[in-house]
């Protein structure tokens, strides 16, 4: 470890992307109270889940990273919660049964709540408010009392990450993933779709092969495997003061862990050198991830790999792809061959998302289904021309049958979009189009 880093040095680099806060005593205060409060996540958890990643990055294993753009304070429930990992982990389940690859399940759950804006006010009507900065900052309501930046709402935060986070643990953990209810978590409204029916091929196969093991004599009764999964939470690492009151020193190492995820990733607006997100990640012991996007050069990779990983630890590090659909043939390569050459083992991910947005003529922020399709199988290429190992897909979705992605096997038009339009900030993908998008990556990991 650097030993000029400290949870608090990142205060002495400059910060972007911080919220312009309405009362610094309040938010020292609450800052203060946050540094109390019992971590979310334990250090040996992440330690497990580099462990994990490390077999990504050597090509033994395919990462899904999936959840909502941006968790809502208001839409918060145990239904919806449920929901989402059942989607998460059909996806899971049609990867691992269609290519034979072991998939490491980590969700943006439990900590998403702050979003990265273009610019720090938005006006309508003449009006200028600040921007809508995610829950943990303000609320999406257009006046001033609503979008004033309040510091309680990184208590509101950490304790409604507590609660999805002991809730995905007794699913996860409780029977609810086990593997002989598969059938159970397929939706209605996705077992009435192509999608859903082509699942329940994929369960009907796990069944006999359940079958097939119990006649063999293998007790799958106590086969812990198949009867509970590992799910991992993620998110973010935008408002540092959070980060670092959730910051804690593993009794067993003396290393630092930010306790707020098992994992946290850098932006694309985020990842400065000289900055104080690239400072800050540095020195916790979680699994780190940081996007690039398409202007990104060599350069810059290969001095962010040394920067987040100097020791060259294998799962230490995901680069998370986030180009386009059409620039990902042009500029992929060049950066998997760099990072190949020098020796970093960095695990690699597509964001097929964030590249593909555009403003329908509706006038709503969407992405079309077939763009996001595009830029996985671009990735695949790329790692395939380059032999290195497409590690894994990043997705922005829901367990609620939205309408906010263009395309699928629905063909969700324009003109549906305003249907079940509920997003805070970027359109997700729903419960079919995850599916469906599982099952072309699976076909994808299956090509030689």
């Amino acid at each position: 470890m650097n030993p000029q880093w400290s949870p608090t040095s990142w205060r002495q680099f400059p910060v972007v992307q911080q919220p312009a806060w309405a009362d610094p005593v309040e938010l020292d205060a609450a800052v203060g109270v946050l540094s109390t409060l019992p971590p979310l996540v334990f250090a040996g958890e992440a330690r497990k889940l580099t462990a994990d990643l490390a077999r990504v990055a050597g090509g033994r294993a395919f990462l899904l990273q999936a959840g909502d753009c941006a968790e809502s304070f208001d839409s918060f429930s145990a239904d919806s919660i449920r929901d989402k990992l059942k989607v998460i982990l059909q996806m899971a389940v049609v990867l691992m049964y269609s290519s034979g690859v072991p998939v490491v399940k980590v969700g943006r759950i439990a900590g998403q709540f702050a979003k990265p804006r273009s610019a720090d006010d938005e006006t309508i009507d003449g009006v200028t408010l600040p921007s809508f900065r995610g829950h943990m900052v303000n609320d999406i309501a257009f006046d001033a009392g609503a979008r004033r930046a309040d510091p309680q709402r990184l208590l509101t935060a950490y304790h409604q990450s507590a609660s999805t986070l002991n809730l995905v643990r007794a699913f996860a953990k409780g029977g609810f993933g086990d593997l002989s209810r598969v059938h159970a978590w397929n939706q209605e409204f996705v077992a009435s779709s192509a999608e859903g029916q082509r699942y329940e091929e994929v369960a009907a196969g796990i069944d006999r092969t359940l079958r097939f093991m119990a006649a063999c004599g293998i007790d799958t009764e106590s086969t812990p495997q198949l009867h509970t999964v590992d799910v991992a939470t993620s998110h973010e690492a935008l408002i540092l003061g959070y980060e670092e009151a959730l910051t804690r020193q593993d009794s067993l190492t003396g290393d630092w862990y930010d306790c707020s995820a098992h994992m946290l990733w850098i932006g694309e607006r985020t990842r400065q050198l000289d900055g104080a997100h690239v400072h800050f990640l540095s020195g916790v012991g979680n699994p780190l991830g940081c996007k690039v996007g398409p202007s990104v050069t060599t350069d810059e990779v290969l001095a962010l790999c040394e920067a987040l990983n100097p020791d060259r630890i294998p799962g230490r590090l995901t680069l998370i792809t986030r180009m386009g659909a059409e620039n990902i043939a042009s500029t992929l390569p060049p950066l998997l061959r760099a990072v190949k050459e020098a020796g970093h083992p960095v695990a690699w991910t597509c964001d097929p998302m964030h590249g593909n947005t555009f403003t329908a003529p509706s006038g709503r922020k969407t992405r079309h289904f077939d763009a996001v399709l595009a830029e996985i199988a671009g990735f695949f290429r790329a790692h395939r021309e380059v032999g290195t190992w497409p590690g894994g897909v990043h997705i922005e979705l829901t367990g609620d049958n939205v309408t906010e992605c263009l395309g699928g096997a629905e063909e969700i038009l324009d003109a549906d979009l305003g249907t079940r339009y509920e997003t805070m900030c970027d359109p997700r993908l729903n419960g079919r189009q995850s599916l469906d998008l599982a099952f072309r990556v699976a076909e994808l990991l299956q090509q030689p």
